[in-house]
């Protein structure tokens, strides 16, 4: 099946060369993404929330994490200086 198409000009919006969308080729929202591939402009719409629908088909894992702060110092006991130089900023002793 052969797909529609339509004669566009094209003009200048300032510095940016731009065409009129026909509105039988209107996309759907108000973002797009554009990619060129050889002498063809491909337009695709913005597509939202398709990493949490792909997320929701993924089975849960059954293994845990590891604990990765297990050998760190409770935050209550960890002594933290004021010292936030943009030299060091470090939480620790500044040797500036």
């Amino acid at each position: 099946m052969k797909q529609p198409e339509r004669h566009v000009r094209l003009f200048r919006n300032g510095r940016n060369q731009a065409l009129r969308i026909p509105r039988e080729f209107e996309l759907d929202g108000d973002e797009a993404i554009i990619r060129k591939e050889g002498d063809r402009l491909i337009v695709e719409p913005m597509r939202k929330g398709r990493l949490l629908a792909l997320l929701g088909t993924l089975e849960p894992l059954d293994e845990s994490f590891p604990d990765v702060d297990e050998d760190l110092p409770p935050l209550d006991d960890a002594a933290i200086s004021a010292c936030r130089c943009v030299v060091c900023w470090t939480p620790t002793s500044c040797p500036n």
